[in-house]
């Protein structure tokens, strides 16, 4: 194993064991220090000790000619000056050379979202299949929690609290949130618990597999998209858009952004911010139609 694997190893078991990180972004991060490590030899790195600016600065350039995308080359260097700054901190570098290379800056998308109407049709599931119940009782969750996909998968029923209508989720970093969930959900989660048994459950796991195991990350993407299909939605249904849904109506009707921001678990309000423009789009879309003097082409 060479010097550069083996410390880029030592490092995502520290990210594993010490920061407990999700295996999302270990995974993520490992990705990425894998194709540095295969771009090394090409900058002539052969120990970390090596790499200063300049060559930092290499690996963004071979990254852009392989087509790699803004945010994708944000992710690479924030990967990358993370990994340095625990080389630093191991006292194998002294300074860390990728913190003066600058990220490129990525277009900011707006998050879509499903509007209200199509979120009821979308939720009108009445089937008494177990299947169905499970599946509903998750997009009611999901919504009414405005949860990340990690999050719902990981429910274990312990994590419950139904009488005060509350659920507990372990989000990014391991942070811990309580956080209501509407009536609606509250019943659909108590059907669903009533049919839980009928699937053999292995484990305390929440939503389950036809298996009896605890339901993956992909099989809810794929019926969360095939509901959309059967209830007639025109936009292509997944678990993000039901988060951006959840954060967008609330800030619509609460205007409250600090509220929002610990619903979602967002450690900065300024990943929350992103929502104000798309209330802002709302507002400007009703104050066109309704007000006198911002009907154009009339005088």
């Amino acid at each position: 194993m060479s010097g550069l694997q083996a410390s880029v190893d030592q490092y995502l078991r520290y990210l594993k064991v010490e920061r407990q990180l999700s295996p999302l972004t270990l995974l993520n991060y490992g990705r990425q220090l894998q194709v540095i490590i295969s771009m090394a030899a090409d900058i002539g790195i052969q120990h970390w000790a090596q790499c200063d600016s300049n060559k930092v600065k290499r690996f963004a350039v071979l990254s852009r000619k392989h087509g790699l995308q803004p945010a994708s080359m944000a992710l690479r260097l924030s990967a990358l000056r993370s990994f340095f700054d625990w080389l630093v901190a191991q006292g194998e570098l002294d300074a860390n050379p990728a913190k003066g290379v600058a990220s490129p800056k990525a277009p900011r998308h707006l998050p879509k979202n499903i509007d209200v109407d199509d979120i009821n049709r979308l939720l009108d599931i009445d089937i008494n299949d177990p299947l169905a119940v499970r599946d509903r009782a998750m997009l009611e969750i999901m919504y009414g929690a405005g949860l990340r996909l990690s999050e719902l998968v990981n429910i274990d029923c312990r994590h419950l609290d139904l009488a005060s209508g509350e659920v507990w989720v372990m989000g990014k970093g391991s942070k811990e949130r309580r956080l209501p969930v509407g009536r609606s959900a509250v019943q659909w989660v108590e059907h669903w618990l009533e049919l839980r048994l009928l699937f053999g459950p292995d484990d305390d796991a929440l939503f389950l597999s036809r298996q009896g195991k605890r339901i993956s990350a992909r099989n809810v993407q794929k019926r969360f998209a095939e509901w959309g299909v059967r209830q007639g939605l025109n936009s292509h249904v997944h678990p993000h858009k039901l988060r951006h849904s959840f954060a967008t109506h609330m800030l619509e009707s609460s205007g409250d952004l600090r509220a929002v921001q610990e619903l979602l678990g967002h450690a900065n309000l300024s990943t929350t911010q992103i929502y104000t423009h798309l209330d802002f789009q709302h507002l400007a879309s009703v104050y066109d139609a309704a007000h006198p003097r911002a009907r154009r082409g009339k005088s």
